[in-house]
């Protein structure tokens, strides 16, 4: 991987070091777009992405997984959906999903809570509700969630569903396996995503 290209990876990620595979495919890619697409080079000279995955989305299909600095999410959003396509011309049969890369923090315990309460208290956006909820919002961008709603099967176990625009549906209606197999991947919790059925309100 050429110096220029390994520039894609943040500087303090451990993937700069011993990049996988992965990694040095899209750091590879990222760069092939920046100088052989001239109105996409603005764009995407300062994106940089802390790592990659790729997980597997059932029927022997793949997704990959970049995870991005959070500074940088708004960036990577301005260009999101040209350069998913790019990506996703480049490896074939493969989603990509960009996530920012959140650090959740975990609660103070009670013998500590005396000695941190002194301390800089945890932010809501670190604690493990907040960083799931914000996982939900990355793999579906720019798509909008209009309804959320917790179901409980027979066996007490829990689905989290999530209502998507309407207007997006033709857009991302061939992702939403793709979706819901990622983010049980990550999160440890099951999710459906769907569209608003007529008559329904969330």
């Amino acid at each position: 991987m050429s110096s220029a290209a390994l520039n894609k990876i943040a500087p303090n990620s451990p993937s700069r070091q011993s990049p996988s595979e992965i990694e040095t495919s899209i750091a590879n890619a990222l760069y092939d777009l920046e100088t052989n697409i001239a109105d996409m080079k603005g764009a995407l000279r300062p994106l940089q992405f802390v790592s990659a995955r790729e997980i597997e989305v059932g029927h022997g299909r793949k997704a990959i997984v970049i995870f991005v600095p959070v500074p940088l999410l708004a960036g990577w959003h301005k260009s999101q959906q040209r350069l998913t396509r790019e990506l996703e011309k480049k490896f074939s049969d493969r989603h990509v999903l960009i996530i920012a890369s959140r650090r959740i923090l975990p609660r103070p315990k009670r013998s500590n809570r005396s000695r941190t309460s002194q301390k800089q208290k945890r932010p809501r956006s670190r604690t493990l509700t907040a960083v799931h909820d914000a996982i939900l919002h990355d793999l579906v961008y720019p798509v909008e969630i209009v309804g959320k709603r917790v179901r409980t099967k027979e066996d007490g176990t829990k689905i989290l569903k999530i209502v998507l625009d309407e207007k997006e549906r033709g857009g991302v209606d061939y992702r939403l396996d793709t979706y819901s197999e990622v983010y049980k991947r990550l999160t440890g919790k099951g999710v459906n995503f769907e569209f608003p059925q007529s008559g329904a309100e969330y």
